[in-house]
């Protein structure tokens, strides 16, 4: 099963080709598994262009399987242990956020599809992190 990340959606959603979305594309074609996150559900409607274009993508995402924290409180500790041990060595993150994502992506065993390179960042170390990109 796939974490199709925000950075994806966006790039998909505006016609952009790059090889994670030409693989999301395979794996809408070949209905394989995937779903999305309440962070990511909301970091792709803040990019709505219009309250048309907000009402479009709340109608198309609200059919999105949604993955969830395993736990509502160790879930973030082991995400903000993650964000920590990339400081900790000297690794810049531009997001937490990603952090949270990774961290779900890890509990549920997801391979995360992203067009962002903080995920690789995290998974230096993070090693159970599968990632697509």
């Amino acid at each position: 099963m796939y974490l199709v990340d925000t950075s994806v959606w966006i790039d998909y959603l505006r016609g952009r080709t790059n090889k994670a979305t030409l693989y999301f594309e395979d794996i809408l074609d070949k209905k394989v598994s995937y779903g999305i996150t309440s962070l990511i559900y909301q970091e792709v409607l803040q990019g709505a262009k219009s309250a048309a274009d907000f009402k479009k993508l709340v109608s198309y995402l609200d059919t999105q399987y949604f993955f969830h924290p395993a736990d509502e409180i160790l879930t973030y500790q082991l995400s903000a242990q993650l964000y920590f041990d990339c400081r900790r060595k000297g690794l810049t993150l531009r997001s937490s956020i990603d952090c949270l994502i990774a961290q779900i992506a890890i509990e549920q065993n997801l391979t995360l599809l992203h067009n962002d390179k903080d995920y690789e960042v995290i998974k230096r170390i993070a090693p159970k992190l599968a990632l697509y990109s």
